[in-house]
């Protein structure tokens, strides 16, 4: 009885924040929002080449032309659907990454000065 209980009482942990379960899975770039209009197609073109999978604590970046990027992530801010990860990266550099979940298959990843970058899940 107390392995059972010890067992679902890591199960719950390990579950992690609910706004970061709805992160799971693959999401690739599908367009940016505020991006001046001499430079939208060479951004749109960038952002279209990337994908990003959350798997567990896990976020891999993958960016056409270079290696896939995995750092191990967790949830710092979390209110409604805006969602602030410090993911850590090569040579224990900490970096922070905001999103807003619009919907199941909808983010947008602020990328500063009012810019975002659409992603779709796969």
């Amino acid at each position: 009885m107390i392995v059972l209980l010890l067992a679902a009482l890591l199960g719950a942990v390990g579950c992690g924040h609910p706004l970061q379960r709805r992160l799971e899975g693959r999401w690739f770039g599908e367009s940016v929002e505020n991006v001046e209009s001499e430079q939208l197609a060479m951004v749109t073109g960038w952002v279209k080449g990337m994908s990003m999978e959350f798997a567990g604590d896990q976020l891999t970046v993958m960016v056409p032309l270079e290696e896939p990027r995995t750092g191990k992530y967790e949830v710092v801010h979390a209110r409604e659907n805006d969602i602030t990860l410090a993911v850590s990266g090569a040579e224990g550099r900490i970096d922070t990454a905001h999103f807003i979940l619009d919907d199941t298959d909808s983010i947008r990843m602020k990328l500063g000065r009012g810019r975002t970058m659409v992603l779709r899940r796969e």
